[in-house]
């Protein structure tokens, strides 16, 4: 029988294909549905100041209720011929000072030489990407901090024990309610197709995707499958539960181990000892401004072959991006957080 040629004898020179690229998770940004966007202007300083009217009667020490009106009809009677008491009015200030967040990637002349795959722009994608997630980060930082929170099974973040409740929710809607807090959404009426719900006018709930499970299970939930016409707000939205209509992200972590002891409860850990906290940001209008020098950023590339006095030989070659940034909640009592644990499923 002839020989029949294989790998081993004789070998082959490279026996390498270069095969496609690999897929790679992208970030999710969706926090910018529950912020209003603010640009600033060039040249006018690092700090913003954004001023409101205090309502009469509202607060001055409560963050949470500053923009509720506390009046009577009697004291607003008047006598005849009697001109009423000049009052003056309040004013309340929201300050931020924006700021620069960037990154960087370098490589090798030799490298955009001889390297065989187009890594220049890869690192184009991944420093939008980046920077991307960054800006997520950080309205994240700012929402979750809003000062309206309530702890499921608890008083504190430390005695957290529950998932998620409709009388969470319900107490969430009352505070926002009383606190006039405008809605994100209108209303959908039921569509013509079979099994279509309405859903109500509401505000929206930011929240991981870990605790989707507990949200399907509420009472009352209405999937986006069942929306009328298919209308959510962002392909992100998971369904609505009276006036909340829920949007996932892998990126809106929880506080590991924060809350109360897990033993028995079922709920995710992740020493498997204390509670994992997850904030559920609810958000209405006119709560969050998201302040920005521009709305957009590009990447950039400096080339390897480009000479510098800095870099004469063109040995080094640069790709990043930045921009400048702040997230500031502006009206406490218009947004909350709930903080809740989930189950653990295992």
């Amino acid at each position: 029988m002839a020989n029949i040629a294989t790998y081993a004898s004789p070998a082959g020179r490279v026996n390498i294909i270069k095969g496609k690229m690999l897929s790679m998770t992208e970030p999710t940004e969706v926090l910018s549905l529950g912020c209003e966007m603010q640009p600033m202007p060039k040249n006018k300083g690092d700090n913003i100041i954004y001023e409101g009217i205090i309502p009469t009667g509202g607060s001055t020490s409560n963050a949470n209720t500053i923009n509720r009106w506390s009046i009577t009809a009697a004291s607003h009677t008047v006598s005849e011929g009697v001109t009423p008491t000049a009052e003056t009015h309040s004013y309340r200030t929201v300050s931020v000072t924006i700021a620069q967040y960037a990154c960087l990637y370098s490589y090798s002349s030799k490298a955009a030489n001889f390297h065989e795959d187009d890594f220049p722009a890869h690192q184009m994608r991944l420093s939008a990407l980046r920077m991307g997630l960054v800006r997520e980060l950080i309205r994240y930082g700012a929402m979750k901090a809003c000062t309206t929170v309530i702890y499921s099974g608890g008083t504190s973040r430390a005695t957290v024990d529950e998932t998620v409740s409709i009388n969470n929710l319900s107490l969430m809607s009352r505070t926002l309610l009383a606190n006039g807090a405008p809605m994100k959404t209108t209303i959908l009426a039921a569509g013509p197709k079979y099994d279509t719900s309405a859903i109500e006018a509401g505000y929206l709930v930011f929240m991981h995707s870990d605790c989707e499970h507990d949200v399907r299970r509420l009472e009352d939930f209405v999937p986006v499958a069942k929306y009328a016409n298919g209308s959510p707000v962002n392909e992100n939205e998971l369904g609505s539960v009276g006036r909340f209509r829920f949007i996932i992200s892998k990126e809106l972590n929880s506080y590991p181990d924060a809350g109360a002891a897990v033993s028995g409860l079922g709920l995710k850990s992740t020493t498997g000892t204390l509670a994992d906290v997850f904030p559920m940001i609810v958000c209405g209008e006119g709560s969050t401004y998201d302040v920005a020098l521009n709305d957009n950023f590009t990447p950039f590339h400096i080339p390897a072959n480009q000479r510098t006095k800095d870099d004469p030989h063109g040995s080094r070659g640069y790709v990043g991006a930045d921009f400048w940034s702040a997230a500031v909640v502006v009206n406490n009592g218009y947004m909350g957080v709930i903080e809740i644990a989930v189950s653990s499923l295992a």
